[in-house]
């Protein structure tokens, strides 16, 4: 019956009917194909790693070309914009020349959403995701997988790669729109001075000191990060207004600010870490100061599930409800006085010290 119908409608029912096993393979492939593919996750990744869509941009797009200044072999590097060009990545308009499309143009470098810096292989965006090579031992044992895969946890381990730490903070402090969300989150209006409590570079404090010129700041986050905070923020003509202190954020912080802010910090941790930082905020912070967090809002389930399993599997944190922030915040100290959600999704909370009267 090869190439025909079935005469009988109830033999499209039939598990024993040969055709019908066939078709069944077939949609369960297409149904699961796109959710087991590491192929096309991978190819996507070395094609940014390598810069394709910028080569092409300034080039002819020829296979031979590419391979030549991309330092590749041009058989495989053809053979794998192939398979992205059938993925809708790329487009090959004649045989051995490539082109960029509307999502190839994604992985250029000047893309202001930087998703370049995300993929990439070379640095912490493309490693990260290697990480999840160890999936199954995160789910087998509870435990990160970084250092299953990378041989140390995850702090330690950028601490002894300064490359790989750096390309962290400035992945860290890509996204302009979603820095500039958070930003604009909170009104900063009645603070003198404001700590941006494991704030990497200063991405953030440099969005809120341009746009708030009497206030100033000061920056914390271990010593090599906080160096490299200071050039970013010298190169924003901001270093004047702004102290720079490198130091753990598990040691006693600096006193006296107004706000101290936490953004992106909390979720990297596990409860008792989480405590441990949030109830430094609130020391220093005392009676009159504000804790300011800043972390991902639970309002799109998919995001904040695919969150959760990689600040899991990276180094042992955990996305946090509004309660379970809560729950947190009161656990050390302090008690959420307001929260907002961002256009871009993220949620603020501003808490305050726990005995602070209500307004």
């Amino acid at each position: 019956m090869t190439g025909t119908a079935p005469q009988d409608p109830q033999d499209l029912e039939d598990p024993q009917n040969p055709e019908n096993e066939g078709d069944s393979a077939l949609r369960a492939w297409r149904t699961i194909g796109p959710l087991m593919d590491l192929i096309t996750p991978m190819a996507l990744r070395t094609a940014a790693t390598l810069g394709i869509a910028d080569l092409i941009a300034d080039g002819s797009g020829r296979t031979d070309d590419l391979a030549r200044r991309s330092g590749t072999d041009q058989d495989a590097l053809g053979r794998m914009l192939r398979h992205l060009v059938c993925h809708g990545v790329f487009t090959e308009p004649e045989p051995g020349r490539f082109g960029l499309n509307g999502t190839a143009e994604l992985l250029r470098s000047g893309h202001p959403a930087q998703l370049r810096r995300w993929l990439d292989l070379d640095g912490f965006g493309g490693t990260m995701d290697l990480a999840f090579t160890g999936l199954m031992h995160t789910v087998r044992t509870g435990e990160p997988a970084w250092e299953q895969v990378f041989g140390a946890p995850f702090w330690p381990y950028l601490a002894a790669h300064p490359d790989m730490a750096a390309s962290f903070d400035a992945t860290m402090s890509s996204g302009a729109a979603f820095v500039a969300d958070a930003a604009r989150g909170h009104d900063w209006s009645t603070a003198r001075h404001v700590t941006d409590v494991g704030g990497g570079v200063g991405a953030l404090l440099a969005e809120v000191l341009e746009t708030h010129p009497g206030l100033r700041a000061t920056l914390l986050d271990l010593p090599e990060t906080a160096e490299r905070g200071r050039e970013f923020l010298a190169a924003r003509g901001l270093t004047d207004r702004c102290e720079i202190v490198g130091q753990s954020f598990f040691d006693p912080l600096p006193a006296g600010s107004d706000v101290y802010i936490l953004s992106g910090v909390v979720h990297d941790w596990g409860d008792t870490q989480a405590r441990a930082v949030l109830r430094r905020c609130a020391e220093a912070a005392g009676e009159h100061g504000r804790v300011v967090v800043i972390e991902t809002s639970a309002d799109d389930p998919a995001s904040f599930a695919e969150m959760d399993l990689r600040m899991l599997v990276l180094a042992g944190g955990r996305e946090r409800s509004v309660d379970e922030y809560a729950a947190l915040a009161s656990d050390s100290g302090l008690r959420v006085a307001g929260v907002h959600t961002t256009p871009l999704g993220q949620v603020i909370l501003d808490c305050v010290a726990r005995s602070a009267a209500a307004p």
